[in-house]
């Protein structure tokens, strides 16, 4: 086993430690996000975690992983007898993105279940992290029925394996660690809610500090051992405070005056349920323990806010995480109380941490506005002139709203989402087959309907079913895919209107939100001038795509084909890497071609390139005004897709509930 990173030698990064560090005191937290970019030591810190946990009494031979002092009575390995048991590292167990649902919650044996009666169950990794640490990398990633099994594991304390009425059933409370890069997409807010703390991580800009981190992985990849040995002191001291801090745990009081902050804290930035004030409760009185404290000060539960409510105040997917400090400041000020309030100056000092060595604002994304959405954006490109007309300064975006649910032809095989029709392991039962490795989801009738014929050559003398296993069949479902909506938006001057462009905006970002919430992956070109630009490469992340939305200049020649050209490009290469996920192409524009030789026609040809290759495809008609040519209309039978209007978009218009793109994919089988 290799050697992990002392914890005590990760450099900088406070928020993040101290997060880890309280759920270590008070795993009734409820775990942590860690988000961030890559290369931030959140693997790093995570890993380094699970040394410093205080080791775990088990029933000796337990699978599950009981508490000799009260095990569980309905564990599969049991009943056990309360008494004395052995002690054991508290364990870190790493859930991959791409595991399956077995490997997960664990496998039941249908042969043996149906032939004999026997619940032969092999555990998974929520019986292994059982608890300890269960800590999923690259969380955001997790495929949607995965995250299904981790809700109802994390609310009900327990897992539960049911095939066919044959049920086995668990204990499952684990420390959920997840760490993210947003710039990846987001995470589900049921989820997202789930996790008690969320700490926000950036590099250092400052020289010494980044060279430190340099010299200490240095250190530690030339040789783990000793590099360990070296932090074993501080490592010991630090396990030590941990035992200490939740052996003061229980004596910790959390007063009334405590409490009014926390609740008028969670009611002043409008967070939903009475979560956030409970994690809230608890963080503060984690932080309390950990300074060697047994009242609650008002920097406790400042600091607690901190952490317990950025990734619970976010309203849609578009806002940016955080708080407002100086409303935190001003909500504790004007509720906080003298009855119980300790010297601050007492033992322990306060339980703030040091502040962190980055710089205090994080570096803002270039050409993103930091201001607030009342302000106007600066112009880009003043005075510069394109071809055919000037570049204009940006328009906001109006008012998103509900959309039809566009949907690709045919059934795919992509991965799980909410958008297309797909075989999937998880939906409705459409049919059987043979199994192709293990079997996962057992059809019953069909089982029995193969194994009935063969009973009288098998022997069978009794009331029991002799089942082998050629007669298992897999049960065959149909759910909902993600796609890969390609946006291709006019940025030309014809759209250049300040209120036809902000309604333009307004429809791609309602676009958008509905991607957000079907799990697709997305990407964005624009057209202006001579050329085409891709603005977003196909990203999970949306709420990146609505940023380079934000900031579209507008203005010059439409050139259509470009647009088309260069999506056929983005395509091309998709399929070369994710072959199994369809694509969605949504082409926001008037239709009016213009610059160069035959534009229309050249359009024409290379819409015809995307209607070979079965491209579903749609084309959102921005036309206005009393004059209508129908050119957008033109290039959707060109593309072999359909033309809706931005009042046809909307999912409450007349037109109808549900508009499906018209297509012939090849792959829509």
């Amino acid at each position: 086993m290799s050697t992990p990173y002392p914890f005590t030698a990760i450099v900088g990064q406070d928020d993040l430690r101290l997060g880890l560090l309280l759920n270590a005191v008070s795993p009734a937290v409820g775990g942590v996000l860690v988000r961030g970019e890559k290369g931030t030591a959140k693997s790093t810190a995570v890993r380094a975690l699970a040394a410093l946990m205080p080791e775990v009494p088990v029933v000796s031979g337990c699978r599950f992983s009981c508490d000799p002092v009260s095990p569980d009575p309905a564990c599969p390995d049991g009943p056990h007898e309360a008494g004395t048991g052995v002690s054991r590292d508290a364990r870190m167990v790493e859930l991959p993105v791409g595991a399956s649902e077995d490997r997960l919650v664990g496998a039941l044996d249908i042969e043996r279940a149906l032939a004999e009666g026997v619940k032969a169950f092999e555990p998974g990794l929520l019986a292994d992290a059982h608890r300890g640490i269960l800590y999923v990398d690259e969380v955001n990633l997790l495929h949607d029925h995965l995250v299904d099994l981790l809700l109802d594991a994390a609310a009900m304390g327990a897992s539960y394996v049911e095939r066919e009425g044959v049920s086995v059933r668990h204990a499952a409370r684990f420390l959920l660690v997840g760490t993210m890069n947003p710039e990846e997409g987001e995470l589900r807010p049921q989820l997202l809610d789930r996790f008690g703390l969320t700490v926000e991580v950036a590099a250092s800009r400052e020289t010494d500090l980044r060279v430190e981190v340099v010299r200490r992985r240095l250190a530690y990849d030339d040789d783990p051992a000793g590099f360990a040995a070296e932090w074993a002191d501080e490592e010991g001291a630090l396990r030590a405070r941990i035992v200490a801090a939740r052996a003061l745990l229980p004596a910790v009081r959390l007063g009334d005056g405590a409490l009014r902050q926390i609740a008028a804290t969670c009611a002043a930035f409008e967070v939903d349920g009475m979560r956030a004030d409970i994690v809230m409760a608890r963080t503060a009185t984690a932080l309390a323990a950990w300074a060697g404290r047994t009242d609650v000060l008002a920097e406790d539960v400042r600091q607690a806010a901190l952490l317990a409510l950025p990734h619970r105040r976010r309203r849609n997917p578009f806002d940016a995480p955080g708080l407002d400090e100086d409303k935190l400041d001003d909500t504790l000020e004007q509720n906080s109380g003298e009855d119980d309030d300790p010297d601050p100056d007492g033992p322990g000092g306060g339980g703030r941490p040091p502040q962190g060595d980055g710089p205090d604002t994080p570096p803002q994304p270039e050409g993103e506005a930091g201001d607030t959405p009342s302000q106007s954006v600066p112009e880009q490109g003043q005075g510069q002139q394109s071809s055919g007309g000037g570049e204009q300064q940006p328009v906001r975006a109006g008012e998103p709203f509900r959309t039809k649910m566009l949907s690709v032809p045919g059934l795919g095989e992509g991965a799980a989402g909410r958008r297309s029709r797909a075989r999937t392991e998880h939906g409705r039962t459409t049919g059987a087959r043979r199994p192709q490795g293990a079997l996962t989801k057992l059809h019953l009738a069909a089982t029995v309907q193969a194994a009935a014929p063969h009973q009288r050559a098998r022997g069978r003398t009794g009331r029991g079913l002799v089942v082998r296993r050629d007669d298992l069949r897999q049960a065959t479902r149909e759910g909902r895919e993600g796609n890969l909506v390609l946006f291709v938006v006019d940025a030309s001057g014809s759209m250049a209107a300040r209120q036809r462009m902000s309604a333009v905006k307004g429809a791609v970002l309602s676009l958008l939100l509905d991607a957000y919430q079907r799990r697709d992956k997305v990407g964005l070109i624009t057209f202006r001038g001579k050329d085409a630009e891709v603005v977003l490469p196909p990203t999970s992340s949306v709420d990146a795509a609505a940023a380079r939305l934000e900031m579209l200049p507008t203005g010059g020649r439409t050139p259509v084909a470009a647009g088309l050209l260069k999506a056929h490009d983005v395509l091309r290469v998709e399929r070369l890497r994710d072959p199994s996920r369809r694509p969605l192409l949504v082409v926001v524009t008037d239709g009016r071609a213009t610059g160069g030789p035959e534009p229309v026609a050249l359009a024409s040809r290379a819409a015809r390139l995307h209607e070979v290759e079965g491209t579903a495809s749609v084309v959102v008609d921005c036309e206005s005004g009393p004059v209508r040519l129908g050119l957008a209309g033109s290039l959707a039978r060109d593309l072999g897709g359909t033309a809706v209007t931005l009042d046809e978009l909307r999912a409450d218009s007349i037109a109808g509930l549900v508009k499906d793109v018209q297509g012939t994919s090849r792959r829509a089988a």
